[in-house]
């Protein structure tokens, strides 16, 4: 006879007023580290723990642990949180987005109550439905989470495309079997390309990006993560720094370089003499952005050939193929 599975308590925390980079997110991990041995940081501003070991440590209900580790945290640091309580990743995080901010909103563990607040709730509350996915949802009747739980699998996947369908399958059912993993993936990837002197060149410019660009998506591919923002650093006379969101996170080159290209673009260099060009992206996992469908053949062409490319660069190198532009220059 097969036994179920153990039930989860997870706590998503969202850290109140917290900047980019701000000095006091180690120690807000820190403080939740006394109360749960398995912390997995979100940086900026956030952090999800396994309560399920504390709840038995402090023989104390679910809600009297995510209380203690609010109250700690504003306590010691003196930051406050807004959170979510649930059985899995995905149903914590979704209760913190619509928790009163300041307060805890818990998902109780059962079936009927898990349908109760989930179902209602917009098809992008969905970890991996974006805006664009939620509008090609949104063209076929599917507006909401229960609207896809309704809806057969193979429908879903002639909407979606097989992996991403059976994903949106899967999370509104509330299925998400993600754990909290303490030791978390590098959040940020950079790349800088340093001029031999200070140039004027916005074709120079242009170039170096393209370079940074091409190399983290490959990077992003490569390592299985996505990008969820694209922040472009110029160093010149007066270093400036432009960050751009992506509508949808993504290992695609194509919408890697447009959203830097607009950051690039928000400059406004004209005759600026840049020294150097950093590109940073924040990381997310993949798993959880699955390819948006946008009904778009040139988008499938691009994605076919960028496969294609990725399999010559690790079978013979990473200058072997790349895009015409940069050889031009070389």
């Amino acid at each position: 006879m097969a036994t179920a599975p153990p039930v989860r308590h997870l706590l998503h925390l969202r850290y109140e007023h917290l900047t980019r980079d701000d000095a006091r997110y180690p120690q807000l991990l820190e403080i939740a580290a006394t109360i749960s041995a398995r912390v997995q940081a979100l940086p900026p501003d956030s952090a999800v723990l396994d309560l399920t070991g504390a709840i038995r440590y402090f023989a104390a209900a679910p809600e009297d642990v995510a209380a203690m580790v609010r109250l700690r945290t504003v306590a010691l640091a003196g930051v406050t949180t807004t959170a979510g309580l649930g059985p899995s990743r995905m149903l914590a995080a979704i209760a913190a987005d619509a928790a009163e901010p300041g307060h805890l909103l818990a998902v109780p563990d059962d079936d009927h109550a898990i349908m109760r607040f989930l179902h209602p709730r917009p098809a992008r509350a969905l970890p991996g439905i974006g805006p664009a996915t939620a509008r090609t949802l949104a063209r076929y009747g599917l507006d909401t989470v229960g609207d896809l739980a309704r809806t057969p699998l193979p429908t879903i996947q002639r909407i979606l495309g097989a992996s991403a369908g059976l994903q949106a399958h899967h999370r509104a059912h509330a299925y998400d079997p993600r754990p909290v993993t303490p030791k978390a993936p590098p959040r940020t990837v950079t790349r800088t390309y340093r001029f031999e002197r200070e140039t004027l060149d916005a074709g120079a410019h242009r170039r170096a990006l393209l370079a940074l660009v091409h190399d983290l998506g490959a990077v992003l591919r490569d390592s299985g993560t996505v990008a969820r923002t694209v922040t472009v650093d110029i160093r010149h006379a007066d270093r400036s720094t432009s960050t751009r969101t992506l509508p949808e996170a993504t290992d695609h080159t194509p919408a890697l370089m447009q959203a830097a290209l607009a950051a690039l673009d928000g400059f406004a260099l004209q005759r600026a003499r840049v020294r150097a060009v950093t590109v940073t992206v924040e990381l997310g996992d993949q798993t959880t952005a699955p390819h948006q469908l946008t009904l778009d053949p040139a988008d499938e062409r691009h994605r076919r050939l960028e496969a294609a490319t990725d399999r010559a660069r690790r079978r013979f190198g990473p200058t072997t193929i790349g895009p015409a532009t940069l050889y031009r220059a070389a």
